[in-house]
């Protein structure tokens, strides 16, 4: 019962407004609220503030500035090996493998189209894809999961529904319904999207080379080309390329059938930089 009340309110609630005036009560520089809001955090949802590269609280101007911090320098180790795939972010993941006749898992039971994510029905060369669930305890930045350059973005506007597993379960074309940014990369195994995938109550998604995307008051897709000689935006795996200002999902598409993942089965936890699939011979 308690799940049905959590998912009727996401539909009545307005999504936008929400999660705006959480954006404007999350960037407050006021000493006293944002502490209060930073220590709520840790202590509600078990932040280990000891792997933050600062951890007095005092040196965070917001509550969005305390949810964007860095780690620790060597806290995620990545692997040198070219053949291998990193994980972009910390999180769950809580769905992985192939795309099937055109289709995703969204969870047991509910599947989404490639063409509805990406809002694009000319590409058909991703063949694997791994959905990455970043819950509010979770470091927010979001990194390069192999070495590429920086070829398009494109915004898409959306509703703003959670997206923990219950309404992963319960809310048809979840991801393809919600705001999300999808980051395009020439790399050595063809082309790769990054998708940022938006939330309720995320009061923001941030690049490094655009700066804040969202929120924003765009009705219509939005695209950024990058692939002309006045641009030369180049990652190496590890990388940042942006972040949450809240928890929320990043789905890897890739278009090699020959990957393998290092998982095997959904929902296991994952870091940063881990190693997340194998690029075969």
């Amino acid at each position: 019962m308690k799940d049905k009340i959590f998912i009727f309110l996401q539909y009545i609630i307005p999504h936008s407004l929400t999660s705006r005036l959480v954006s404007k009560l999350a960037e407050s520089k006021n000493k006293h609220l944002k502490n209060y809001l930073i220590n709520l955090a840790i202590k509600k949802f078990k932040i280990d503030i000891s792997e933050a590269k600062e951890t007095d609280i005092n040196k965070y101007t917001s509550f969005n500035n305390f949810f964007i911090r860095e780690l620790k320098d060597g806290l995620r180790p990545i692997s040198s090996d070219k053949k291998i795939v990193s994980s972009p972010a910390d999180g769950v993941l809580s769905e992985f493998g192939d795309i099937t006749n055109g289709s995703l898992i969204q969870a047991k039971g509910k599947t989404f189209t490639l063409k509805a994510l990406i809002a694009d029905s000319s590409t058909t060369d991703f063949t694997k894809f791994a959905t990455i669930y970043l819950s509010p305890k979770d470091y927010h930045r979001v990194h390069m999961p192999i070495d590429g350059k920086l070829t398009k973005m494109v915004y898409i506007p959306g509703k703003l529904f959670s997206v923990n597993k219950v309404t992963a379960q319960n809310v048809d074309d979840l991801f393809a319904k919600n705001e999300r940014l999808v980051c395009y990369f020439n790399t050595e195994i063809g082309e790769i999207a990054v998708i940022f995938v938006g939330a309720l109550l995320v009061a923001g998604i941030e690049t490094v080379w655009h700066g804040k995307v969202a929120p924003n008051y765009y009705k219509d897709i939005q695209i950024w080309n990058y692939d002309n000689d006045s641009f030369n935006i180049e990652f190496k795996k590890g990388d940042t390329l942006g972040w949450f200002n809240f928890g929320s999902t990043v789905i890897v598409l890739m278009p090699n059938n020959n990957i393998n993942f290092k998982y095997n089965q959904s929902n296991a936890d994952i870091s940063v930089n881990q190693d997340l699939a194998l690029i075969a011979e």
